[in-house]
């Protein structure tokens, strides 16, 4: 006897819904709305790709808040 493999997005699948991992797995049905699937990863992805800008932009405002108080500290540590 042979087992099928459970991947861990098929879980999360059948904890979202029971009835459309059943359709899929057991079944062999297909989505009919893989237009609308395929829309919705690109704007997660879209979407991901603006939180890691953001993340990058914040990391920088932090270095040059940084540089900004350093260069004050030292000019007002050697009396200028």
């Amino acid at each position: 006897m042979s087992y099928k493999w459970v991947r861990a997005s098929e879980i999360s699948d059948y904890i979202y819904c029971r009835r459309s991992w059943w359709l899929k797995r057991v079944r062999g049905y297909t989505s009919q709305n893989v237009r609308e699937l395929a829309a919705g990863t690109e704007f997660h992805q879209q979407h991901g790709r603006a939180v890691q800008q953001s993340i990058w932009t914040r990391y920088l405002a932090y270095i040059l808040l940084f540089i900004i108080v350093a260069v004050i500290t030292f000019q007002l540590l050697m009396g200028s």
